[in-house]
């Protein structure tokens, strides 16, 4: 794993199948302003077949005032009160409830426990690892945890390792998919001891030195070698992973310490500078195990015997050996809202019922501890229906101009800026790292930038844009907008037009300078 960010990346695609949502046109809808759908959007709708009745929209503009006082008007709507699929634009609820009830410095902690003792460097006992939901155990955190427990004079273990899951409810950690694909990242179910997200991540690329691939992974496993069959050919690199063909051998682990092969075989494009082949094949014991196992030896660490991984509650006789600490919530919420990561968002809504309502926590509790929040902030919302919190259901809903609510009330809040960095800049980075490059160009001479901050979502047959445009004449708008329909996937250019007339005044041209 090259950096934190550049492996969340990999993990980031969700499918999804449609909720319609189908009521009958205004009779005045063109002769009103509010409810006028601007006419290079629904150019582009006419264009790709989407129906006026298949999309929502809400434009609020937030008007400035003293902290906790912005003020919001109405400038655009079109069914902007119809719950719809949100797709992952859900995670706009999930991250800004979660910021403000948790608060931007909370932190996950991974307890270790022994029923041993440790003797001339030898830990004489089994090491239980216990954990609280943590969405970015990845390789660098546990490399920081594996320092720690050499911090305590351990360098050799003997003993073996154990996985208290307790924290969440058997429900919450069922590995249901929405569409049968279950070795995807995108489908990786909550898991209280998450690591590396439960994915293999294979980087596939010519060799710098000779004329051949090279493969390496990520995290290292204890018990995993590769075996690479793959040729380079003379092709685009179009559809390249069409031409790969993999196979974990064994297919079916039986043990967690069982040795395992990764072979590939099949054809690269040379035109491929380097590409990213992601698996999930392995259960979480076996891949905890071999990652905690291979994590250890890195770090200098060896074991008397090779550690098999089981399930097992923390003894009432064992001593805590330490607690481990990940990264804050406000980074965890940059990733979640900036590369879309369905996994972490899960844990998040699961970790609100962990800190509220006690342990194990279920989505039912974590959606009551969001009913609750929305109620103490004053925010009603009918028809809001949260399954997961990440947006990967077909039955989560939401209305355009709720989630302009969300956005307006993020302004009011003390953890509205840290909300605010967290979503994708267009032109710049994440889901929207290549959208409106060529609308932003025309405003390079301006001192102050214009920017679109927008969480986006891409579901089959559902597109969804929410979050904020500051327009070339300063003013900030609050923006949401869903197409639930077959031809949804066609829906990106019409959210852009709609973004690119916010960028340039649209609802008040006159007033722009």
């Amino acid at each position: 794993m090259k950096t934190a960010t550049h492996s969340l990346a990999q993990y980031t695609s969700v499918i999804l199948c449609f909720i319609g949502c189908i009521h009958s046109l205004p009779a005045n809808a063109e002769s009103n302003p509010n409810t006028a759908i601007p006419r290079a959007v629904k150019s582009s709708l006419e264009r790709n077949q989407i129906p006026l009745d298949a999309i929502s929209i809400a434009v609020t503009k937030i008007e400035p005032g003293k902290p906790g006082k912005h003020q919001g008007k109405t400038v655009m709507s079109w069914r902007e009160t119809e719950s719809m699929n949100p797709a992952s634009t859900m995670k706009v609820l999930t991250t800004l409830a979660g910021l403000d009830i948790l608060g931007p410095q909370y932190r996950w902690r991974t307890k270790i426990f022994t029923d041993g003792v440790i003797r001339q460097g030898t830990l004489q006992g089994n090491l239980y690892l216990q954990g609280s939901g943590d969405p970015k155990l990845i390789p660098e955190e546990l490399a920081k945890l594996m320092k720690d427990l050499q911090g305590l004079g351990i360098q050799k273990i003997d003993g073996n390792l154990f996985f208290d899951r307790s924290a969440y409810a058997p429900s919450a950690m069922e590995h249901n998919t929405i569409d049968g694909e279950s070795l995807r990242a995108y489908n990786v179910p909550p898991d209280p001891l998450l690591y590396a997200f439960r994915t293999l991540s294979f980087q596939l690329g010519k060799s710098r030195t000779a004329d051949f691939i090279d493969i390496s992974y990520t995290p290292t496993l204890s018990q995993l070698k590769v075996v690479n069959q793959m040729q380079l050919v003379e092709r685009s690199c179009d559809n390249w992973k069409s031409n790969i063909r993999f196979k974990l051998d064994p297919e079916t682990v039986f043990s967690t310490d069982q040795a395992l092969t990764a072979q590939f075989s099949g054809s690269l494009p040379r035109a491929c500078k380097e590409v990213n082949y992601n698996v999930v094949a392995l259960d979480p014991n076996t891949f905890l195990t071999q990652g905690f196992a291979a994590a250890w030896e890195l770090a200098g660490g060896s074991w008397v015997k090779t550690p098999v991984g089981k399930d097992g509650l923390v003894p009432l006789a064992a001593r805590l050996l330490l607690q481990f600490e990940g990264i804050t919530l406000a980074d965890d919420v940059q990733d979640i809202n900036k590369f879309s990561n369905n996994v972490m968002a899960r844990q998040l809504l699961l970790t609100l019922a962990l800190e509220k309502m006690g342990k194990p926590a279920t989505t039912t509790n974590g959606e009551l501890v969001i009913q609750s929040w929305l109620k103490q902030n004053n925010l009603n919302f009918p028809g809001l229906v949260i399954e997961n919190g990440s947006g990967l259901s077909r039955n989560e809903a939401i209305s355009a101009e709720q989630m302009n609510q969300l956005l307006l009330k993020a302004r009011n809040l003390p953890v509205g800026e840290v909300f605010y960095d967290s979503l994708p800049i267009a032109g710049a980075d994440g889901t929207m790292r290549h959208r409106l490059m060529t609308q932003l160009r025309k405003f390079l001479h301006l001192k102050k930038k214009p920017e679109v901050r927008m969480k986006t979502g891409s579901l089959a047959d559902v597109r969804a844009i929410s979050g904020y445009v500051l327009s070339k004449s300063g003013k900030m708008y609050a923006v949401s907008s869903f197409i639930n329909h077959p031809n949804a996937w066609k829906g990106l250019e019409a959210h852009d037009q709609l973004l690119a007339w916010l960028l340039d005044d649209g609802p008040e041209p006159k007033q722009a300078r």
